[in-house]
């Protein structure tokens, strides 16, 4: 099986394409000030997860929830403003360096559909910071679930069918193996691992999957996939 076979690339966003753990530890310890400053990455992460499993709700909107119970786990500032103040970050979380040009290589060869548990608020910002790339979006607006949820991957299967492209055309590329994917290769897709936090311990912000499973494809970057299928194409050529 070649990365060419495929038409369709489908995406995770945040955490494949935007450094959301990146954007999280920035945002706490600028808010947190003095208080953050010794926290470690991962005493930051354990209470941001608990929080964004407490309120699951809508990116674009939840996120000042989140930073709230962040907040008084952790001891810091949990005004208002502060709540804000992280809310609105969170649509300017920044792009992995690799992650525009990387995007703009592989559109010459394939369509490529964002599958995000963001919101269609959260998911125009975070298009907009990497250069508006997608032939087309699947968000937890329209599905009415979040991945895991098979339905999520369930439902773009079918969207992408009602734009002519078949199952086996589709490659679904992202970090979490949690969100994306060990269900996707249950259910059939062909999957590509862009494992961001290679060398690094432990699985960061995002939760511990019950295993980890074997991608068809692995890659330490997105830039190191767009050189695979350069190469792929320049062979056929």
């Amino acid at each position: 099986m070649k990365l060419t076979d495929f038409k369709v690339l489908t995406f995770d966003v945040v955490g494949t394409l935007i450094d959301f753990e990146r954007g999280v530890l920035a945002s706490v310890r600028r808010i947190g000030g003095a208080k953050a400053k010794d926290l470690t990455d991962d005493q930051i992460f354990e209470p941001y997860m608990r929080g964004r499993a407490a309120y699951p709700g809508r990116s674009s909107h939840e996120m000042a929830n989140v930073y709230l119970s962040l907040a008084k786990e952790l001891g810091l500032p949990d005004d208002a403003q502060s709540a804000a103040a992280f809310q609105r970050d969170v649509l300017e979380w920044p792009a992995f360096a690799d992650s525009v040009a990387a995007l703009k290589r592989l559109r010459k060869h394939f369509r490529l559909v964002a599958m995000t548990n963001a919101d269609r608020v959260a998911l125009s910002a975070y298009a907009h910071t990497l250069g508006d790339p997608f032939d087309d979006t699947v968000c937890c607006d329209e599905t009415g679930v979040a991945k895991p949820d098979p339905q999520f991957f369930a439902y773009n299967r079918g969207r992408q069918a009602a734009f002519g492209y078949k199952f086996g055309e589709i490659l679904h590329t992202a970090q979490s193996q949690y969100h994306d994917i060990g269900i996707a290769t249950k259910l059939g897709y062909a999957t590509c691992w862009i494992e961001r936090r290679q060398n690094v311990k432990g699985f960061g912000a995002t939760p511990v999957p019950e295993a980890v499973t074997t991608p068809t494809f692995k890659f330490a970057t997105l830039g190191a996939l767009a050189d695979a299928v350069e190469a792929e194409a320049r062979l056929a050529a």
